[in-house]
């Protein structure tokens, strides 16, 4: 395992929680401007390029057929998801009053369940589902049907037909009459899943960046990802956003961790990234909740308003990641190396892939 996956993975989820805990800032504490603050959006960035990596990484040199693909991949996402989003339909039927961006709508429920873009009763002009930040998995499903679908390939030729595939899909979405499906798969964004499996690929071929240009691509992309994110709108997230986040994933595969300690709560946090990822909304709403009710106005201080986002939905996460998915994480303890051999091991099959 690359520790460096769990890492970003870790990272890139953090920073959406610290981009939505801003943004409700500014209905806890109406007279806070925080605009200046608004950082984070662009993990979904990191985290798609991610994607595209660990599923190319995960099938390449494997016989997996598509069902088997699809099978591992709905076990991974959807109870959680049905979860949440079943949870948020009952809150918005039964106390809507405690949501501000939820309505109950059955059609956009059922959507919801289904990975479908819906445009949001609550707000038409965006395509969310019940769980807002559950957009991304609309899109991650789309890509993994389309990834599914193209395994029978011989694999020499999977990238270029992936790269065709969603080129006449976004052509196309831009030709054809405009609908909820033409405006959503639209957007370029989805690129970022294939520049990851690009990535993949080069990783597989041992072509990777030298140790002190990996870290030079990870800084900078951090910083232009950060400058990006301030200067450029979400319009043009595919090359302002997207282009740093692949300079970040290539410099974080390229370097060799095992010769670095390990964080070992990050490392865990990256473990839990996608529980914090699917349930940050609601431990945002109980703060959100909590600090309207509140006789006093402690949680209305922006700094401790954010410092406890970041920490309640990381134990959060951690906790429903425990309750959801023991065994695995069992397993992957027991089977976690230790002591110098395998640490040297890793370090020699490391340098055998870089040569």
């Amino acid at each position: 395992m690359l520790v460096q996956l769990q890492y970003l993975r870790a990272i890139a989820a953090l920073m959406v929680v610290y981009f939505h805990a801003v943004l409700q800032l500014a209905k806890v504490n109406p007279a806070v401007d925080a605009t200046a603050f608004v950082y984070g959006e662009t993990g979904v960035d990191i985290f798609f390029v991610l994607s595209g990596f660990v599923m190319w990484l995960t099938t390449s040199g494997r016989a997996m057929s598509p069902i088997d693909f699809a099978r591992r991949r709905i076990k991974r996402i959807v109870p959680l998801y049905w979860l949440a989003t079943l949870f948020s339909a009952t809150v918005a039927l039964v106390a809507p009053s405690l949501l501000k961006s939820t309505v109950f709508d059955l059609p956009h429920l059922i959507a919801s369940l289904f990975f479908l873009p819906w445009a949001n009763p609550a707000d038409p002009s965006t395509i969310t589902p019940v769980v807002v930040p559950g957009w991304t998995l609309n899109y991650e499903m789309f890509f993994y049907f389309v990834f599914a679908l193209l395994l029978p390939l011989q694999e020499v030729r999977r990238i270029p037909a992936m790269f065709a595939v969603f080129a006449v899909i976004l052509i196309a979405c831009r030709l054809l009459p405009e609908t909820t499906m033409t405006r959503f798969y639209r957007e370029p964004i989805m690129l970022e899943f294939l520049a990851g499996v690009v990535l993949g690929w080069l990783y597989g071929q041992k072509v990777l960046l030298p140790n002190r240009w990996a870290w030079a691509a990870l800084a900078m992309g951090f910083a232009f990802l950060s400058i990006n994110e301030a200067l450029m709108p979400p319009e043009s997230r595919f090359y302002a956003w997207g282009i740093p986040a692949i300079f970040i994933v290539y410099g974080a595969i390229s370097i060799d961790f095992s010769r670095l300690p390990l964080i070992g709560w990050l490392n865990y946090l990256g473990d839990c990234s996608y529980s914090i990822y699917i349930t940050h909304a609601f431990t945002l709403a109980f703060l959100r909740v909590a600090a309207d009710r509140l006789p006093i106005g402690i949680l209305q201080q922006p700094v401790l308003f954010v410092i406890l986002s970041l920490v309640l939905s990381s134990i959060g996460g951690a906790i429903i990641h425990e309750i959801t998915s023991p065994r695995r994480r069992k397993v992957a303890v027991a089977s976690r190396p230790a002591g110098r051999l395998p640490k040297a091991r890793r370090r020699r099959e490391y340098a055998s892939k870089r040569r």
